[in-house]
């Protein structure tokens, strides 16, 4: 699938440009971003979209040198089950 950026968001859509995926964050201060919101299309659900769209924010913040702050309940459960986003992740 190709995730495609925009300022402030990570989003995947379908081959008709029907929205499947995305993720939205905001800059809280110099340094850190906080995700704020994820959602995956209902039928869609259960194929790791929102999981590789998170990732694809990490992987965004780190060539940026900046922390995340997983607000949303999704983003917040993934940094919590992968190890590897807690080099990452800033404290509220």
């Amino acid at each position: 699938m190709d995730i495609q950026k925009e300022a402030n968001r990570h989003f995947i859509n379908n081959e008709n440009g029907g929205m499947i995926g995305e993720v939205i964050y905001t800059a809280t201060d110099e340094g850190k971003v906080t995700i704020d919101h994820t959602f995956v299309n209902e039928s869609r659900r259960g194929e790791n979209i929102a999981s590789e769209l998170v990732a694809s924010v990490v992987t965004e913040m780190k060539k940026q040198n900046k922390k995340i702050i997983p607000l949303c309940p999704f983003a917040k459960a993934e940094f919590k089950k992968k190890k590897e986003y807690q080099e990452i992740e800033a404290s509220e």
